[in-house]
């Protein structure tokens, strides 16, 4: 019970810092320009280049891509910049080598295909590079999930994973409510992934989204190389955006931990009637059989008693969703019917509240401090706090407030969702990626207005 008690209390210990401003925590500091690279100008990757152009401190010096197309799309944006024309590598799915061996670099952004990310976080590493901000996921085996922690142990250096959502508003608004206790002690979680991506899984090979059934060699985009994990695989396949933010919530590594998961999934069919629906019956892709069922669920204990439930829904006809649901002994906030109830707080006993009026209240100070930065930025703005977080770590030369055991956690539950339903929906251990340090470490994510 003691132990129990003390990893509640590390959790409760840091909640009057949500609203702490940090503008004057670095005074001083040496006014220098982060040299970066980027792996992967695709849409995606363009993204994180246009937010790197817009910033006084940032230098992008080196960008590397096998598209001919997405080459000329981010020289586009670079020329719009004004800024200096980086050096390009291309030519082959190695010449991420080349630009890691050419170039010294502070940091390293990768926005590639899943499947290569291990490969290139633990290639910058070994390169020399100190800080390395990677798209989800890290990778695809649970093997690949402890190489790079090793990895990272190993050279000393940072890996974050470049999770978005964790700086939504909403979001960060809920946290600081759950670190001031609105919501009480936590009880119950919930997230997912709940966004019909069947126009992203297929296209005509020329548009990003739709227009056709092609995938693979014959789709454009995220259809050329995303899609055929839904062929071959089975789990929760996008787990980050959901989990992310939980974590948080539930200070996931720092003074609690995911103990055990068990994952169910349904029959498939959404993406097989897409095609029949859009291609015909007789389209080649009409024969494919695709293994991922269209709603995968997965169910978490945590050590500290909370219980986590996350949602997979991407090949289904539905609106966007994260379903977001934070529950305590003192009330619960849930984004699908956006209502907060907190007991003995709200209008009316039983009654949902608006979540508005109570998140306008509960503001971020992030968001406070730099809301019309994120004006332009993807996502709702919160693509700009993701970047500002990694250059900010950079500069400061300290560790990213999402580091290499969040990475490989958050990342790690796809393949263990694969394996608990191909094990017939069996109970499996959650891995310690932290080997012990979640007991002693303590939350550092958003704690002030500065990053």
């Amino acid at each position: 019970m003691q132990r129990r008690n003390f990893l509640k209390n590390s959790g409760i210990a840091v909640a009057g810092f949500a609203v702490v401003p940090t503008a004057n925590l670095f005074a001083g500091m040496a006014d220098t320009k982060v040299k970066i690279g980027i792996i992967g100008v695709g849409l995606r990757g363009q993204n994180h280049l246009e937010l790197l152009l817009r910033r006084k401190d940032v230098e992008v010096v080196a960008i590397c891509d096998i598209s001919e197309r997405m080459l000329a799309s981010a020289k586009e944006i670079i020329r719009k910049s004004g800024k200096k024309m980086p050096e390009i590598f291309t030519g082959d799915v190695f010449a991420w080598k080349q630009m890691l061996e050419k170039i010294q670099l502070d940091g390293v952004i990768i926005a590639t295909p899943w499947e290569w990310h291990k490969l290139m976080i633990i290639g910058s590493l070994e390169a020399g590079v100190e800080y390395v901000g990677s798209e989800v996921m890290i990778g695809t085996t649970l093997e690949d999930h402890w190489d790079v922690v090793k990895a990272a142990e190993q050279h000393k250096a940072q890996v974050m994973m470049l999770e978005n959502v964790c700086y939504r508003r909403d979001v960060m608004a809920v946290l600081n409510m759950v670190r001031q206790g609105l919501f009480g002690e936590i009880i119950h979680l919930q997230g997912g992934y709940q966004h019909d991506l069947r126009e992203v899984k297929f296209n005509d090979g020329v548009n990003p989204n739709g227009h056709g059934v092609e995938y693979g060699a014959k789709g454009f985009s995220e259809a050329s190389w995303r899609t055929e994990h839904s062929v071959h695989r089975n789990g929760d396949l996008y787990p980050t955006h959901g989990i992310g933010p939980i974590a948080h919530y539930a200070n996931i590594n720092r003074g609690n931990r995911f103990l055990s998961l068990c994952s169910f999934s349904s029959k498939a069919r959404g993406l097989h009637n897409h095609i029949v629906k859009q291609g015909g019956e007789n389209h080649p892709n009409a024969k494919v059989i695709f293994k991922l069922g269209d709603v995968v669920t997965t169910n978490i204990q945590c050590a500290n008693g909370e219980t986590v439930l996350l949602q997979h829904d991407t090949n289904l006809p539905r609106p966007y969703s994260l379903g977001f649901r934070v529950q305590g002994t003192e009330g619960l906030w849930m984004d699908l019917n956006k209502g907060i109830y907190i007991q003995d707080k709200s209008a009316k006993p039983h009654q949902w509240d608006t979540a508005k009026e109570w998140l306008d209240k509960y503001d971020h100070p992030l968001w406070q401090r730099w809301s019309k930065d994120t004006e332009g930025a993807g996502h709702g703005g919160m693509d700009f706090f993701v970047i500002h977080a990694f250059i900010e770590s950079i500069k400061r030369k300290t560790e990213t407030p999402m580091n290499v055991y969040d990475a490989a956690t958050w990342s790690a539950i796809t393949p263990l969702s694969e394996r608990s339903i191909a094990l017939g929906n069996q109970t499996v251990e959650f891995p310690d990626f932290t080997g012990g340090k979640w007991m002693y470490e303590k939350p550092v994510f958003s704690l002030g207005d500065a990053y």
